[in-house]
């Protein structure tokens, strides 16, 4: 039981706190030092966020349609575009488009509500059974038949269930792998069908001379005595479309494709519209827009990185601002807390060996020269050096002029001076800088762990911060006896006074009746 002061007049309260807040000062030398490593490490994921950002970007930067895209222009965008790959060659040719590729479609040949049926009113609510559909007449269900790639019958089978309505059974007609979409419309009353895809896959038999006997040529078939025909009011002869895209290459080589698509020794061709009998002319040319846009980015990505590094090493260190203690940041405002620790980081990675000495190998990765074999061996070949500027600290400049007459002239080879797969001074420029961003990454996560990392031990701040929370944790129980170590003195003292004052009550009480 704590006595605080009754006996003696002191504020005990008070007298403990002060005593105590002078005991705490090494507890709070731990956590400021606690706060300092968890700094330090976020600082170290901070920039390991930025290496790994360039380093995303590394996958792009040995590919060779960074080096050389294609971009291919025509004389009549709306009907027909092309792309290429970078082993297109560059040159001009000619496509004429006749056909456009169409799927096929078909619709009830008059409206199917009339009599007991009313499907305007309920194609989703009233069953089959309760249009007065005789669901027996079709006990094998909805059958219809399409047809695959090569020609050959593909029969479909849909069960009608009792219950049923127009719109669920449409809607697993549709569902089905069968290349068949289904729906009613409400406004028209009259069922839709079509094909999902476009193309002719049951072309039009002729045989015959006199007359000429025409078969086939629907995409999706069915009997006159099936639902399609007696309730959906279909027939097979009012589909249209199912057509094949028809055009002509160099105004020889006459092609049909199943799709509004076709692929054409590398080139892959979009059709949107015919081209009224004429032809539109393509050209390939080597796309450098998108080169030099490329390797720009990737410039100014690893430019901030050498930026974000160099910052971190110039940041004045100001040691008179440790963190802040819980009951220092009460007396303080948001601004004055935040103004303080703005200094109290400042300069926290300074002088880390893993952060210059990274910078330096990444450097060393770009200054290199590579023994490609070919024309370009350096990267001020091609219009790429380091800034003069010493302020800079090893951020690359681009001559844009120059980069883009290398592109033009050679990309094969500006390829191979970034890219080039081979060990030794033959290896690419990319390859050796990831190689040097890997281990600078590496350094960075053992000392730093990552933001995935589940405990302390993983990482060697981890380890310290493990020892401090350690430390921290004996020394807070420490506290705890020495705080009631007082208490239990002061309570003491207190029932010590409250003895004698007792007694000198007494005494008193006794002299005072003696003289009366």
């Amino acid at each position: 039981m704590r006595i605080g002061g009754l006996a003696s007049g002191m504020d005990i309260d008070q007298l403990v706190n002060k005593l105590m807040t002078a005991e705490r000062m090494p507890l709070d030398k731990m956590q400021q030092d606690k706060t300092m490593l968890e700094w330090k490490r976020d600082g170290f994921r901070e920039i390991n966020t930025k290496l790994s950002e360039l380093d995303n970007l590394m996958l792009d930067m040995k590919l060779s349609k960074t080096y050389n895209p294609k971009t291919i222009s025509s004389s009549m965008e709306g009907a027909v575009t092309a792309t290429g790959t970078p082993s297109t060659s560059n040159g001009s040719f000619e496509m004429k488009v006749s056909q456009l590729a169409s799927n096929a479609i078909n619709v009830s040949t008059g409206t199917l509500s009339e009599g007991d049926i009313d499907f305007k009113g309920g194609a989703a609510t009233k069953t089959l059974k309760e249009q007065n559909i005789n669901l027996e007449d079709f006990e094998d269900g909805v059958v219809f038949k399409t047809y695959d790639e090569n020609g050959k019958e593909q029969t479909h089978k849909v069960e009608i269930k009792d219950d049923d309505t127009l719109s669920s059974l449409l809607k697993r007609i549709t569902d089905e792998d069968n290349n068949v979409r289904a729906f009613y419309d409400e406004v028209t009353d009259k069922v839709i069908m079509e094909t999902t895809r476009t193309g002719d896959y049951n072309p039009t038999q002729k045989s015959g001379t006199d007359p000429v006997i025409e078969t086939g040529g629907q995409e999706i078939t069915f009997e006159d005595t099936s639902f399609f025909a007696t309730v959906l009011k279909m027939d097979e002869s009012n589909e249209k479309g199912g057509q094949n895209a028809e055009f002509t290459y160099n105004g020889v080589h006459e092609v049909e494709s199943t799709e509004n698509s076709y692929k054409l020794n590398g080139i892959t061709f979009n059709f949107t519209d015919t081209t009224d009998g004429k032809s539109a002319k393509l050209t390939v040319t080597n796309d450098v827009d998108a080169s030099v846009e490329k390797i720009m980015k990737f410039v100014d990505k690893y430019n901030e990185v050498v930026e974000m590094i160099n910052d971190v090493q110039k940041e004045e260190r100001y040691r008179d601002y440790p963190p802040l203690t819980e009951e220092q940041k009460e007396e303080m405002s948001e601004d004055e807390i935040e103004r303080w620790e703005e200094r109290a980081k400042s300069g926290i990675l300074r002088g880390e060996t893993s952060l210059t000495s990274g910078l330096f190998d990444m450097r060393q990765s770009w200054y290199s020269s590579v023994e490609t074999g070919g024309e370009y061996k350096s990267l001020t070949q091609i219009g790429i050096s380091t800034s003069s500027n010493y302020l800079d600290g090893g951020k690359l400049i681009v001559e844009e002029d120059d980069l883009r007459a290398a592109l033009q002239e050679n990309p094969a080879g500006v390829q191979k001076l970034f890219a080039n797969s081979s060990e030794g001074d033959d290896r690419g420029i990319i390859n050796r800088l990831e190689d040097s961003l890997d281990r600078t990454m590496n350094t960075i996560g053992e000392r730093a762990g990552k933001a995935t990392s589940t405990t302390l031990e993983s990482y060697t701040l981890g380890k310290r911060m493990k020892d401090l929370n350690t430390r921290i944790s004996d020394f807070e129980d420490r506290l705890t006896q020495v705080e009631t170590r007082y208490w239990n003195q002061f309570t003491a003292m207190e029932k010590a006074i409250s003895r004698m004052n007792n007694q000198s009550a007494q005494l008193m009480s006794q002299f005072g009746g003696g003289t009366m």
